[in-house]
């Protein structure tokens, strides 16, 4: 559902409580004063600020009739900004980006992992059908990756990669939904945008193939264009010969005799993360880069982010200029898409695999895979729908 503008899914820059217009060639375009993001003790002791409380947007659906009385720029303030923590494993990027987010009086998003998604809604563990199913269709999560990545000729690696690809993208459009709706700002562990310091590293280490490296950015240049990017990443810089210390020294299982974490492949990382993310990124957004060999106080990164203008940026800059709307009904309309319409932007991640053959699965072996699965305990019906799992009053349910 559209309301009823001719703007593309993009745009917005986060307000204060000044609204500008400025107008130029016929059009409107909206920015709202968005002062330097302030931390929970610069806040304290300021009187309260009059804004609407979130909308429970995942309860409630957000319409055109909602939309008339709550408009998506009444409850967004300097600090509804999106940031993004990136750096090589082990690095700490989620302890900084809980301690961030929690100073900072904003949300934390953790980074998604293909192991959970193997867990259905009552509890189920679907490994547990491995032995049921072909080879194909088995389970991959990380630590399966972590032991064999050459597994089936690195068929299960790359199909490993793009949905880790896939999840991040989805907790992406999480993050926008949030903001937009509850006016909150967010912290991520990593994001969709730097996904691709991956496939790069296992391009070059022979994991998969140029073919399979092609496809992925083929996927990832097909569904990028529909989110906007953050307003600051934040990159731990943490030398190889360090990040295997601490690899070692946090002693996952299958991680520190990996080739995933050999120092070869790490510096692989690390350089795909400075010549190919970092310097795209930092033509949309504020990048700040840190000496992360021994953690710094997380007090000093809150500083320098409170020293950031994101307000310095004109109309016609590349930087923000995601978040810059055409007027209120742009606002509403992607806050709208981002909320609603979420599986419609992760259609773009569908790309057929036609020239790239290695990563499809055999039907008839997909078939097989399906029936077992659908006959998993709760995988029949939809949650709320299985009677066999203690689901009652299905006469009642709409949805």
């Amino acid at each position: 559902m559209v309301f009823f503008s001719s703007c593309r899914v993009s745009s917005p820059k986060l307000c204060g409580s000044v609204i500008f217009v400025a107008k130029k060639q016929q059009q409107c375009i909206i920015t709202i004063a968005n002062r330097c993001i302030t931390s929970k003790a610069m806040r304290e002791g300021l009187p309260p600020v009059n804004k609407p409380p979130p909308f429970p947007y995942k309860e409630k659906r957000y319409n055109f009739f909602r939309a008339l009385f709550d408009p998506t720029t009444s409850r967004l303030d300097e600090n509804s900004k999106l940031i993004v923590v990136e750096g090589p494993p082990a690095a700490g990027k989620g302890v900084l980006a809980k301690e961030l987010a929690d100073d900072l009086g904003m949300a934390y998003f953790p980074s998604p992992t293909v192991a959970e998604t193997y867990i259905n809604d009552y509890g189920y563990d679907l490994r547990q059908l491995d032995d049921k199913i072909p080879d194909s269709c088995k389970s991959y999560d990380e630590n399966d990756f972590l032991k064999d990545p050459m597994r089936l000729n690195g068929a299960k690696a790359a199909r490993f990669q793009l949905s880790k690809l896939a999840l991040r993208y989805k907790r992406y459009l999480e993050a926008l939904a949030h903001i937009l709706n509850t006016g909150q700002g967010v912290v991520m562990d990593r994001s969709p945008y730097s996904d691709l310091v991956y496939i790069t590293a296992m391009a070059e280490a022979g994991i998969v193939s140029k073919n399979v490296y092609n496809y992925y950015h083929s996927v990832r240049n097909n569904a990028l264009f529909a989110l906007w990017r953050p307003h600051l990443v934040i990159y731990l810089d943490v030398p190889v010969a360090e990040t295997r210390r601490k690899i070692e020294a946090r002693n996952r299982p299958y991680e520190k005799d990996s080739k995933m974490a050999t120092p070869e492949y790490l510096q692989s990382l690390v350089d795909s993360y400075k010549k190919d993310f970092l310097k795209d990124i930092s033509t949309h957004a504020e990048v700040l880069v840190y000496d992360w060999t021994k953690p710094a106080d997380t007090e000093i990164v809150v500083e320098d982010i409170e020293r950031l203008n994101f307000d310095q940026y004109g109309i016609y800059d590349a930087k923000m200029k995601d978040w810059r709307c055409y007027d209120k009904w742009d606002w509403n309309n992607n806050r709208q898409v981002f909320t609603h319409s979420q599986h419609y932007l992760i259609a773009h991640l569908n790309v057929p695999p036609v020239k790239c053959p290695e990563i499809a699965i055999n039907a008839a072996e997909y078939k097989i895979f399906e029936t077992i699965k659908d006959e998993a305990p709760g995988n029949k019906y939809a949650k709320g729908f299985n009677t066999e799992m203690g689901d009652k009053g299905l006469l009642f349910k709409l949805s």
